[in-house]
């Protein structure tokens, strides 16, 4: 099952998680189809949650892993149509000073 669908938009990365759930089952696979799409040169990542409706912690890592590859200091990674239940775990756990959330 396809996780991800992603294009490149210049120097940034747009992607479209297209599962309900980002947790522990999805997180390896998300990461595999990142590594398949990553090229040199980009800056900044664009994801569309507005599928997803529960993440845990290895769902929040598989983002964080997002944030770590782009070169400091500017890191960008926009999270899109975030639903409140994955927006409460990104505030809660203080990460939405690194990820910009439009919901």
């Amino acid at each position: 099952m396809k996780i991800l669908e992603g294009r490149l938009e210049g120097t940034g990365l747009a992607l479209t998680v297209a599962i309900p759930r980002l947790d522990a089952s999805a997180a390896a696979d998300f990461k595999k189809e990142i590594e398949a799409l990553w090229k040199p040169g980009i800056t900044g990542v664009s994801a569309d949650l507005a599928q997803v409706n529960f993440i845990d912690s290895s769902g929040i890592g598989a983002l964080l892993g997002l944030y770590k590859r782009l070169q400091p200091p500017n890191q960008s990674v926009k999270l899109l149509r975030v639903k409140p239940p994955v927006q409460a775990v990104i505030e809660l756990l203080r990460l939405h000073r690194i990820f910009e959330i439009e919901t």
